[in-house]
């Protein structure tokens, strides 16, 4: 028995939005969207309907579609991702432009991309800076083995990565900027417990009573690690740009600035140490 493209998207969107359709039926075609333009009327094998159907399945209970299909585009890459990553978001690569506005392309410049998780961050700048040095962290192995292939995937030979929480890794060591998208919602939030992020790392996304404990760390131990006139960036949740913009100030930060998102949100907090 075969099935028509069309027909099997019908079928899902009954359950499920329609680009989520496409996406995983793309997936278990193993084509592109070109492709199911130019091919929309070939009809579809048994095996690979019955395929389709249990992803849609699971993406009705709940399953993000990045883990169903395995990859996620940020920034120019497509990356690999998995339940021990973060799902990259389109709202990270505000952090990203921030950054390069901050790091010239003379060589040799040190940056960091403190819990990596897929290595979005740190390989969107290494690739837009390959004469920059990049070095990404995180805390879970399994992550840092995801970061590792998207890097080999993408033939991006100037970053480094290494195993532990935020500073720990990099004793010793200064850089020109830092960046970091750390956990940032409260513990208590209802949302940890719906939709998507049920499906997340918790400890990728949950940071204390106020969702900010990582924030602080960060900030508290960023002056042992940053060059005179090195830059600290980090995002946060919408409501929490006050707060970190005063946090940053507290601990003696200068230029401190907060960014909106394409929303018009305070999505990424940014100060430069004196020197």
């Amino acid at each position: 028995m075969s099935h028509l493209p069309e027909a099997l998207l019908r079928e899902a969107i009954d359950h499920i939005d329609r680009a989520d359709a496409e996406a995983l039926l793309l997936h278990a075609l193993g084509h592109d969207r070109a492709w199911l333009f130019a091919h929309g009327r070939d009809p579809v094998a048994e095996p690979v309907a019955a395929s389709f159907r249990a992803l849609v399945a699971r993406r009705v209970a709940g399953e993000p579609v990045a883990y169903l299909t395995g990859r996620r585009g940020f920034w120019t890459l497509d990356l690999a991702v998995g339940p021990a990553t973060l799902i990259p978001r389109p709202e990270t690569e505000l952090l990203v432009e921030l950054a390069l506005e901050r790091l010239d392309a003379a060589p040799g410049r040190r940056v960091a991309d403190l819990g990596t998780g897929s290595g979005a961050i740190a390989l969107a700048i290494a690739s837009e800076r390959p004469a920059a040095r990049v070095l990404a962290t995180d805390a879970s192995a399994a992550a840092l083995e995801v970061a590792r292939a998207n890097a080999a995937a993408h033939r991006l030979g100037n970053v480094e990565f290494r195993l532990g929480p935020w500073w720990a890794p990099l004793a010793g060591e200064r850089f020109d900027l830092v960046a970091s998208n750390p956990p940032y919602i409260a513990a208590a939030d209802p949302h940890l417990a719906q939709g998507d992020l049920r499906f997340e790392p918790a400890s990728a996304l949950a940071s204390g009573v106020d969702g900010l404990d990582d924030i602080r760390q960060i900030i508290d131990g960023a002056p042992g690690y940053l060059q005179a006139g090195g830059w600290l960036l980090l995002e946060h949740g919408w409501d929490q740009g006050a707060a970190v913009a005063r946090l940053l100030r507290e601990r003696g930060f200068e230029a401190v600035s907060t960014a909106q998102d394409l929303e018009a949100r305070d999505r990424t907090s940014l100060g430069r140490w004196p020197g």
